[in-house]
């Protein structure tokens, strides 16, 4: 499984589409094992094109602050699962919880 997060100064980006960049990081869910994990910097902002962008690069699942509607409806689409209201924090913590079943998202963040 690749977890998608968006960050900024390594630490996770409250909005979604404007964040710097994205930490990849790939997890064995069963064992709890994480492995490998890239910063690649985010293409220029443009509507709808994250989604797909990142399903290229193999996300499962992207844990995000905030995100709109819309971005959320084409994720589903692509078949990847979508955690908003995430706490902004360093990559390993946001995934150290999801995994340990602990991650206790909030409220969207984001307005759109």
């Amino acid at each position: 499984m690749k977890i998608a997060i968006p960050t900024a100064n390594g630490l996770l980006c409250p909005h979604f589409g404007h964040c710097d960049e994205f930490t990849l990081v790939d997890v064995t869910p069963d064992t709890k094992e994480v492995g490998t994990v890239e910063c690649i910097p985010a293409p220029p902002h443009e509507p709808g094109k994250l989604p797909g962008w990142l399903k290229e690069r193999g996300a499962d699942l992207v844990i995000a602050g905030g995100m709109g509607m819309r971005a959320q409806d084409i994720f589903t689409q692509e078949g990847v699962k979508v955690i908003v209201g995430a706490p902004v924090a360093p990559p390993a913590e946001i995934v150290g919880a999801y995994l340990d079943g602990t991650l206790a998202p909030g409220s969207n963040t984001c307005d759109h």
